[in-house]
């Protein structure tokens, strides 16, 4: 497995853990001119929410792997959040925020992967 795909792997235990759900995996290593190789999208219920699972993937990424996010964006408001990885980025939204947006549409050329909630 690749230090990429660990790192997907340990990003989504980390939605997981804060109960981030409707989990996307956007594989993006098969399209030319891409500004990584993965999207993954998720979404909480509040702002709240929104804000501790970007806390806890910032933290469980840190403590398994020792990276660090090259940025976070969207912190101040929790509504959209971009955690840039390089070659990951993940989007944390509110619902009605993420269909507005709906990057999986957007990246439909992608293989996408949903993962299932956790009950």
């Amino acid at each position: 497995m690749t230090e990429t795909k660990k790192l997907v792997n340990t990003i989504v235990e980390g939605i997981q853990e804060k109960k981030g759900y409707k989990i996307v995996i956007a594989d993006l290593t098969h399209i030319d001119n891409t500004i990584c190789k993965y999207f993954i999208i998720c979404q909480g219920n509040s702002p709240s929410q929104v804000s501790a699972v970007t806390d806890e993937i910032y933290d469980h990424v840190c403590e398994d792997s020792g990276e660090k996010p090259i940025s976070i964006d969207g912190k101040n408001n929790s509504e959209w959040v971009a955690i840039d990885y390089s070659d990951i980025v993940v989007h944390v939204f509110l619902p009605e925020i993420r269909k507005y947006y709906d990057l999986e549409h957007l990246w439909e050329d992608a293989q996408l992967t949903e993962i299932a909630d956790f009950n």
